[in-house]
């Protein structure tokens, strides 16, 4: 799990009580830019994905989820490019 939140994750200080829990994982919160993010309930609030569409993230939150817990991110997934700039700038 730790290595999907990245090294320096956004952690949820303030979860609303009455939020509802999705497959009692995470749920789902509307960013103040229009976009939705799914937050944790293990590790309690860490953001995990966002997108779009909220059907999206829900989707995508399951399946990672799901991948997380089957062993399986690796074999369905590959870094594209690391972002790292090589040489002298």
């Amino acid at each position: 799990m730790a290595t999907s939140l990245g090294p320096n994750p956004t952690v949820e200080k303030d979860i609303p009580e009455d939020v509802v829990w999705i497959d009692d994982a995470f749920y789902i919160k509307k960013t103040r830019f229009g976009l939705f993010t799914s937050v944790l309930k293990e590790p309690l609030g860490h953001h995990f994905l966002t997108g779009a569409t909220e059907d999206g993230v829900i989707t995508m939150s399951r399946w990672h989820l799901k991948c997380l817990q089957d062993g399986t991110l690796d074999e369905v997934s590959k870094v594209v490019n690391s972002g790292v700039v090589g040489g002298k700038l």
